[in-house]
């Protein structure tokens, strides 16, 4: 008689598997839509393209997923493990955009970038693998802390309006609206419970669009204009193009991203009771970048891990891959419904602020629940943390702090991001790793803890 089958590879009842899976779905669901949001209104896209890009990346997600979960050869970590669009690159990406003069290759800039960063990291997997200990909780916390301040900009921006440029940007109309969807967000939270608590963000933003539609605010022609069916084409938004300095920042993004999978990796291990070894984390590694550089061929962006799936998990007990394996078909199945995706285009610029001052505040807040477990008592971590938030937050309270240095340079030198992420790295091996006995260095990289996506 065969050994029952652990928890994680077991396949649970069609009804039960269906479920489950939307509901990883619908915690994942505002975390995913956020990324093509932020980079489609700063590209300027129209509706209908903006419902494209959502779609692709709801479709990439999916196909991630897929790889991380069900896995082929020596890729994919095969645990309930969610992948999706990841926010570390949001502000680099921004900052391409910003720096590219003719709107319409922005986008083909930034999956060029991705495409090589994907298969660098491919590349590189089983090597950071052993290389985790030089990104402790005092990198990793950093770095998330300035991915949440870096996207809050973005936030208030929607609140104020769709059109900098008209008369009424920041009126109280929409600021109130910003404000309706944020009390709403916060009163879910707080007085609810189970599946209704997790989706929060989500019913944040449907009230907030029924809220919205009285003033004037909601307008529903990308529904109206999208097809039922349709797949995203690939290259849809022109051949990818290679530009150095938008690799480089992509690349340290994609260090970012596979430092965060890696603690996520760890925390979900013990969850399920299948601790994550060197060889798992490598083979997790692989499913994160593989799917990136995939990804822009179905126009989406880098992937990276969902933890608050991961506190799903924790949740709700059930540990089956196979059940986020669903969760990743109902994504695919999103993805080729055009009409499913033009739903979030749909939702007012002021409602999205009023949620992504949740959304994006809760990441800065994962961050400095990492900082708190990443040794401050320790002189040499607080500056640290202090000279590389500082070097992070330059690109946010000073924008033409590098006006002087070359365009190339400034797509990674206006990104907080990459720059916070580089400070930080250099500063803890000059303080925790150079000239130090083995003994001292494994005092100061403990394992990390896990890294938190945005709450949805």
């Amino acid at each position: 008689m065969s050994a029952p089958a652990h928890p994680v590879d077991e396949k649970l009842p069609a009804a039960k598997m269906a479920t489950t899976g939307l509901q990883h779905v619908a915690a994942m669901y505002a975390g995913v839509v956020a990324p093509p949001l932020i980079i489609g209104a700063a590209i300027g896209l129209s509706g209908t393209e903006l419902t494209f890009l959502t779609g692709a990346c709801l479709f990439t997600a999916g196909l991630a997923t897929f790889l991380q979960t069900i896995g082929i050869w020596k890729i994919g970590a095969r645990l309930p493990f969610v992948n999706g669009v990841t926010f570390a690159g949001v502000a680099p990406m921004t900052a391409i955009v910003a720096s590219t003069e003719d709107k319409s290759d922005a986008l083909p800039v930034i999956f060029g970038a991705v495409i090589v960063a994907g298969v660098l990291g491919f590349i590189a997997a089983p090597f950071f693998s052993k290389a985790v200990r030089f990104f402790p909780p005092v990198v990793t916390g950093t770095v998330i802390t300035l991915i949440g301040v870096s996207l809050l900009p973005v936030a208030f921006g929607w609140a104020q309006g769709p059109d900098p440029a008209a008369d009424d940007y920041g009126s109280t109309t929409y600021l109130g609206l910003a404000a309706a969807t944020l009390v709403i967000v916060l009163l879910l939270r707080r007085f609810t419970r189970g599946f209704v608590k997790q989706v929060a963000v989500l019913l944040g933003l449907v009230v907030g669009t029924l809220i919205a539609i009285p003033f004037g605010a909601t307008d529903f022609g990308p529904v109206a204009d999208a097809d039922v069916i349709g797949f995203p084409t690939p290259f849809h938004f022109g051949a990818p193009q290679f530009q150095v300095a938008a690799i480089v920042s992509m690349c340290v993004v994609m260090v970012v991203s596979m430092t965060e999978s890696t603690a996520d990796m760890l925390a979900l291990g013990e969850i399920v009771e299948r601790p994550a070894d060197e060889k798992t984390i490598a083979a997790g590694l692989r499913a994160d970048t593989l799917g990136s550089a995939l990804s822009p061929l179905f126009n989406g962006f880098m992937c990276s891990a969902f933890a608050q799936n991961i506190g799903l998990v924790a949740m709700t007990r059930i540990r089956s891959r196979y059940v986020v394996a669903t969760g990743g078909g109902f994504l695919v199945l999103m993805g080729l419904c055009p009409v499913a995706a033009s739903l979030i285009a749909v939702v007012p610029r002021p409602v999205l602020g009023g949620a992504g001052v949740v959304l994006f505040g809760s990441v800065a807040a994962s961050g400095i629940q990492t900082l708190v477990r990443a040794g401050l008592e320790k002189d040499n971590n607080v500056l640290i943390v202090a000279v590389s938030l500082a070097v992070g937050i330059i690109p946010i309270t000073a924008p033409e702090f590098y006006h002087a240095f070359p365009e190339t340079a400034r797509i990674v030198l206006d990104s907080g991001i990459s720059t916070g992420c580089v400070a930080a790295v250099v500063l803890n091996l000059l303080f925790n790793h150079l000239g130090r006995s083995r003994q001292a260095d494994d005092d100061v990289t403990a394992p990390m803890e896990p890294v938190h996506q945005p709450i949805t």
